[in-house]
């Protein structure tokens, strides 16, 4: 077991958010392999994680396809207690990377693409995975 804050040691060199991110994917997959409780969702759960794995095993994952992939698993596991520590260390280990740069670098947070009350765009991604935690 690590302390907080403490690295993985990989013994090559690897982004530490990537390491990160490839030890708390493999503990919730774990943890949610070894939950006998069966739910709707939990397909998708695991196809999620496995892509959450195949980026972090890939050494340079895409931010918006990580928060994409975390907000999934998380609808996914839904409210399952047992699950709800692995799956923050998967969500502190995606934080890592910090946000992705706006798709259109001319207009600014809150900008005609991300009027308040939308529900697309890139201001509705952020608060959609701000409102999980």
């Amino acid at each position: 077991m690590r302390s907080l804050g403490q690295r993985p040691v990989t013994g090559r060199d690897e982004d530490p958010r990537v390491a990160e991110l490839r030890v708390a994917v493999a503990r919730l997959r774990r943890e949610l392999a070894a939950l006998r409780a069966d739910f709707p969702d939990r397909a998708i759960a695991e196809e999620e994680l496995a892509a959450l794995a195949a980026m972090a095993a890939d050494g340079s994952p895409e931010i918006p396809r990580l928060r994409g992939s975390l907000l999934l698993v998380a609808g996914a596991i839904g409210s399952m207690s047992a699950l709800a520590g692995p799956l923050r260390e998967v969500r502190d280990a995606v934080d890592l990377f910090g946000r992705a740069a706006h798709r259109d670098q001319g207009s600014p947070p809150g900008g005609s693409a991300s009027r308040a009350g939308d529900r697309h765009g890139p201001a509705a991604a952020g608060r959609s995975s701000d409102a999980l935690w």
